[in-house]
């Protein structure tokens, strides 16, 4: 008779030196909470609910190590003025028995002369049709420079009590910029073969290495695939993997897609085009989103844990601990992830809907967080903070029109 294996979802874990409560992370799933690039009150209620519901850590998405970083206007900045603001949080996250961490990247030619101070910059220079926008070469003295940035952004993150620190080196910003094939066009040392479009990416690790010391966890978001022809695919990620576990990181979230080229491998299911263009301000984007946007954002089907079967192929040939993301949103699919050997799952848009789901879990015994995966959280968080469709009052008609007619082709 086969024994049914004991759960260990709610069991300790170590990332390094910090230890987390259980096997559950809220991801770095950009909140949009950050006026003038500032931690709000908004920001510290979303993550200490989140906290407060059970999570074993919780990340703060998607902090620019510099000015010339920001992708949107409410993201964080990272720069000694907001540490008393950070640590308020990360003071109101402990209190509930979770650990903090802070997701921190550079957007690359993700940007605009408005948001970003400059012309945004990249690994190559070419025009970004996707901002849309001209795009400066890094100089190799701008390159160095960068790297150094990532580590003071870990000081500070330091300085703000976080027990850990996510570098961002996937979803087509500037660490993956260099790392990809599509992205980087270089004929220094900085490009063409693999080992060198990893240079730029051994460097903001060893940076971060030497600023996270011996008592901050570290962790490394990366690309699995990136997505469509012409990006980096699973045999160079597996050697970028084996280059990060080489720099004495303690964890990689495993992850895909290029949020200018393949937004939707990344989050999989349809683009809510009517809410994305409902809450843009620029009037030209706003209708020429509507015209082309469903050519632009084409739906990838969803499904529960899409990332497993490419992810298995890093956890057969990786030592150090691997945390999984991508559509665990049930408690079904947050235990086929860990029975295949992932010590960690990361979810958000799951804890949006239920804030207090791994308690649920728990206590209660709940399959399922209720996400109904419609996607309205991510066309919304680019103009403003993210929110479930259920969570908002009084939405449009045009928005509850489409919200349903998601739903539908969801059934065929």
């Amino acid at each position: 008779m086969e024994t049914k294996k004991e759960s260990i979802l709610f069991t300790p874990a170590n990332i390094g030196p910090v230890t987390l409560r259980n096997r559950t992370i809220r991801s770095a799933a950009f909140e949009g909470m950050c006026p003038g690039n500032s931690p709000s009150q908004q920001l510290k209620d979303y993550h200490l609910s989140v906290a407060e519901g059970g999570v074993g850590m919780t990340t703060l998405a998607y902090a620019s190590v510099t000015r010339n970083g920001l992708s949107f206007p409410r993201q964080l900045w990272m720069r000694p003025e907001i540490v008393p603001a950070l640590r308020d949080i990360t003071d109101a996250i402990h209190a509930t028995g979770a650990k903090a961490s802070i997701q921190l990247g550079h957007c690359g030619n993700m940007s605009h002369k408005s948001t970003a101070g400059e012309t945004p910059i990249s690994a190559s220079g070419r025009f970004n049709i996707y901002s849309p926008t001209p795009v400066r070469k890094m100089r190799e003295d701008e390159i160095i420079a960068m790297s150094r940035s990532f580590g003071d952004a870990v000081r500070l993150a330091r300085d703000s009590g976080m027990d850990c620190v996510e570098i961002h080196a996937g979803h087509g910003y500037l660490i993956s910029q260099f790392l990809s094939p599509y992205t980087n066009h270089r004929r220094d040392r900085w490009g063409g073969s693999l080992d060198n479009r990893m240079r730029f990416m051994r460097m903001c690790l060893e940076e971060v290495m030497k600023a996270a010391g011996s008592d901050m966890g570290v962790v490394v978001k990366t690309n699995m695939r990136d997505g469509f022809k012409g990006g980096m695919e699973i045999d160079d990620a597996l050697t970028v993997a084996h280059e990060i576990e080489r720099a004495g990181v303690h964890a990689i979230v495993l992850s895909g897609g290029f949020v200018s080229k393949a937004p939707m491998y990344v989050m999989r299911g349809e683009m809510p085009i009517q809410a994305l263009t409902h809450y843009m301000d620029c009037w030209w984007l706003k209708y020429g989103v509507r015209a082309f946007g469903k050519m632009m954002i084409p739906t990838v089907p969803y499904s529960e844990t899409y990332f497993l079967d490419d992810a298995k192929l890093f956890r057969n040939e990786l030592k150090l601990p691997l945390i999984y993301v991508g559509g665990c949103s049930t408690r079904t699919g947050i235990e086929r992830v860990l029975d295949e050997g992932f010590e960690f799952v990361q979810m958000a848009r799951a804890l949006l809907t239920m804030p207090d789901f791994v308690n649920r879990m728990r206590d209660e015994g709940i399959e399922s967080s209720g996400c109904e995966h419609i996607n309205y959280c991510i066309g919304r968080m680019y103009t403003l903070e993210m929110a479930c469709h259920k969570c908002v009052k009084d939405l449009p008609r045009s928005l509850c029109r489409e919200i349903e007619q998601i739903k539908a082709r969801q059934k065929q």
